[in-house]
């Protein structure tokens, strides 16, 4: 950071964009107040060359490189000054936690515009009943946040409970409407003390945006009324959305591929990376292939370097590249960068074991990734009924043209697929996030064809190599959710009741200090809560 009275070294600029970086992995880079890179969906490398700080961005949409001069702390954000190669002027960028850059006055009065539009065209929609209690304040009791629109549909003793939400909220906020609404119907029976039987929830989101809400809402249990609709803000216009039919879920699977091969191939580089390692860390690294032809290397679920042998661009040889760096960080190792990895290493072994200290950015980023290493490597012990010698990590499936990954999958000792998600944090979506990855698996095992190979129908999974030697059942998939006790949303259990009987999930409580050892503390299982 700057103090006006001396120039920062290009190393201290780098820390500082990494803190920052690593403390915000939903962060924003803007210019002029547009958004050029999002950071969930980006990479960067940051480097230091001939005493300059050089900072590379880039996406399926732009690069971007630029050398940091200065870098000014502000409440919830960076800025940072910087020269384009050949410019004169300095041009300014701005870091911030998130992508949503509207003022907080220009929120709340969108907000409001919003409210009495929902208002007023249910008011059309639904003659004869009456418009109630609407209201989008924060709850944080009960998880209500002021992004959605909630209040009630009276007819007598009867009502419906209603939700919305504007097209100028972010689309997390959109596809996250579904488990407020649940979470509010909940509340509307709670609270009615029988003077009031709140049959259903109406569900109201923009037009053009009701796809994932239409896929979760299939699977909630048909006992309550789930109606979906999409607003045009537009026209006024209210449209019905049938949830039950909403197109064919294309669901896509990448090809199974060799570990072993991967492993074979990239040993050189492999063998590189492991040589700036700090003495005696070596047997820390996990190797996880992430295709035929690249090696992730991984310290407690942290992926640190990457080696990928693929053919050159210019000839029909094969080449290797090496990159490093930890989460969306990825700089070339060359000559130049040796140092540079070695002092990463050096960083990383000494911040991220059991015992680090909690405000070390590397021993915070990406807790669930942690959480899924030492889940995995204890799943055989935690949860004898599943096949250890096949576990998928990350497996990609692609579903109605959104990528997905998969936390673990597994498969019962009777051949039933197992979707196991893993959270580290509290997190309000965690059952729908879920439900997501279950219905994609669900889709897939569904998806059984006769090949010349075999004289029965396979999954699509067996059919992608999947699951080598196995024969899978055609039993919906079960659902394992997973978290520390201390991190589970208490909301998460009652969404979890209101999903269909269809859907087989149990709940699984760690104990708080799983970084040392896993333990089980308790589980609740939906054939319990029926």
């Amino acid at each position: 950071m700057s103090s006006g009275l001396e120039t920062p070294s290009a190393a201290k600029l780098a820390e500082t964009l990494e803190n920052y970086l690593a403390s915000h992995p939903a962060a924003a880079l803007l210019e002029d107040g547009r958004v050029l890179f999002d950071m969930r969906l980006a990479r960067y490398s940051i480097s230091e060359s001939h005493g300059r700080c050089l900072l590379q961005l880039w996406s399926e949409e732009r690069n971007l490189v630029r050398t940091v001069l200065e870098i000014q702390q502000r409440a919830h954000s960076l800025r940072v000054m910087t020269r384009r190669m050949g410019a004169p002027k300095p041009q300014a960028l701005e870091l911030v936690a998130t992508s949503d850059r509207r003022t907080p006055t220009a929120r709340d009065s969108a907000r409001r515009n919003y409210q009495r539009l929902l208002e007023r065209v249910l008011t059309r929609a639904f003659l004869g009943a009456k418009v109630d209690g609407f209201r989008s304040a924060m709850d944080l009791e009960h998880s209500f946040g002021p992004a959605y629109v909630r209040g009630r549909l009276l007819r007598g003793t009867a009502a419906d409970a209603v939700i919305g939400i504007g097209g100028a909220e972010s689309s997390t906020a959109i596809d996250g409407i579904l488990t407020l609404g649940v979470l509010w119907l909940d509340y509307c029976r709670q609270k009615a003390d029988g003077r009031r039987h709140f049959g259903g929830l109406k569900v109201i989101v923009p037009a053009g945006a009701w796809r994932t809400t239409a896929e979760r809402m299939a699977w909630l249990n048909s006992s309550a009324a789930f109606e979906l609709f999409a607003l045009d803000e537009r026209t006024e216009e209210l449209e019905a959305i049938d949830f039950r039919d909403c197109g064919n879920q294309t669901a896509r699977l990448i090809h199974a591929f060799s570990g072993e091969s991967a492993l074979e191939r990239c040993g050189a580089g492999l063998g590189k990376v492991m040589a700036f390692l700090p003495d005696g860390s070596q047997h820390r690294v996990e190797l996880r292939p992430r295709s035929a032809s690249e090696v992730g290397l991984l310290l407690h679920g942290l992926e640190f370097a990457r080696v990928r042998n693929g053919p050159s661009a210019h000839s029909f040889t094969h080449q290797e590249e090496i990159t490093f760096g930890a989460g969306a960080n990825e700089t070339p190792l060359t000559p130049e960068t040796e140092d540079t990895c070695r002092a990463l290493c050096e960083r990383l072994f000494a911040s991220r074991h059991p015992g680090g200290t909690h405000a070390d950015p590397l021993f915070r980023m990406q807790p669930e990734r942690w959480l899924e290493s030492e889940f995995r490597r204890s799943l055989g012990e935690l949860l004898p009924i599943l096949r250890g010698e096949s576990v998928y990590s990350q497996v990609p499936a692609l579903s109605c043209g959104d990528r997905g990954m998969l936390d673990l999958l597994a498969a019962d000792r009777n051949g039933r697929l197992c979707v196991i998600e893993l959270k580290a944090d509290e997190d309000l979506q965690l059952p729908m996030q879920a439900l997501d990855y279950w219905i994609r698996v669900r889709a897939l095992n569904a998806d059984r064809q006769r090949t010349p190979m075999s004289d029965r129908l396979l999954s699509a999974f067996e059919r992608e190599g999947y699951f080598q030697g196995m024969e899978l059942s055609d039993q919906p998939p079960r659902l394992i959710l997973v978290a520390p006790a201390l991190r589970i949303h208490p909301a998460n259990l009652p969404v979890l009741r209101y999903l269909s009987p269809e859907v087989d999930w149990e709940l699984i409580a760690l104990g708080e200090h799983w970084r040392d050892e896993l333990k089980i503390v308790f589980r609740k299982r939906s054939a319990d809560s029926r």
